[in-house]
């Protein structure tokens, strides 16, 4: 009879005898190139390219300066449960990005300053956690890894699961696989598809290329702004030439 302890050896065709207590050990990793591909472009701009969608609530706040770049590598834990992250830390490899469900609740820190370090240790990408960290003055002054957060708590977690890696998660509304891209700035997180990346990729530097055109003509005086009356026929505004009364 398999047991909640057997889960490391548990075939392939065995792995719904335990939902909700799983480690699925591969990952089926993007081009590190295409990846690559994504470091400088704003966030926005790639948002932008996916129908404005794909993008992290705004709860998912940078932690520190670095910006993120990477394959997810996910974990979903119990709120107030970090026993699967650790796990998943020491499991990751370079470059992987730790993504983590906790449910969006704020009661229990997931990550904290040991757990940075292990992380930094192991050249990971960043961690971004749908939950609370703590020892915040660490990580925000640290420029060796990229946190992303909804809380910062001192309340500490327990360590006792279940939980699961690498199975698809829930993070500030968006669904993440592992495996999936994702690229983190100030302005937040956006999670890539790798079967649709390199045309985000594409479009994406299009875009970048022609935001810099604007942003020269809005710098010279020489933007084009009637697109905007336009809009508004074609939205049928009303103007009146006169004051409010």
């Amino acid at each position: 009879m398999v047991t909640c302890f057997s889960v490391f050896s548990i075939a392939q065709e065995n792995t719904a005898s335990n939902v909700g207590f799983r480690i699925f050990t591969k990952v089926n990793r993007p081009d590190p190139k295409l990846v690559e591909g994504f470091h400088n472009i704003p966030v926005a701009n790639i948002a932008d390219m996916m129908n404005r969608t794909k993008v992290m609530d705004a709860r998912i706040k940078k932690i520190n300066k670095n910006n993120l770049l990477g394959p997810a590598f996910t974990v979903k834990v119990r709120s107030d449960d970090n026993l699967m992250a650790h796990k998943a830390i020491s499991m990751a490899q370079p470059g992987d990005i730790i993504v983590i469900d906790a449910e969006g609740k704020l009661d229990n820190a997931i990550i904290g300053e040991q757990m940075v370090r292990t992380a930094i240790q192991r050249k990971l990408g960043g961690i971004v956690v749908d939950g609370a960290v703590r020892d915040s003055d660490y990580l925000a002054k640290q420029t060796d890894i990229p946190v992303y957060a909804a809380g910062i708590t001192p309340a500490g977690p327990y360590k006792d699961g279940p939980g699961e890696i690498n199975t698809p998660i829930s993070v500030g509304g968006v669904v993440v696989r592992p495996g999936d891209i994702l690229v983190g700035d100030d302005d937040g997180v956006v999670v890539i598809e790798p079967q649709s990346a390199q045309y985000v990729l594409e479009q994406s530097m299009k875009k970048n290329a022609g935001e810099a055109k604007l942003i020269e003509q809005i710098t010279n005086g020489s933007r084009d702004y009637s697109w905007i009356d336009k809009a508004l026929k074609e939205k049928s505004v009303q103007i009146i030439d006169d004051v409010y009364k």
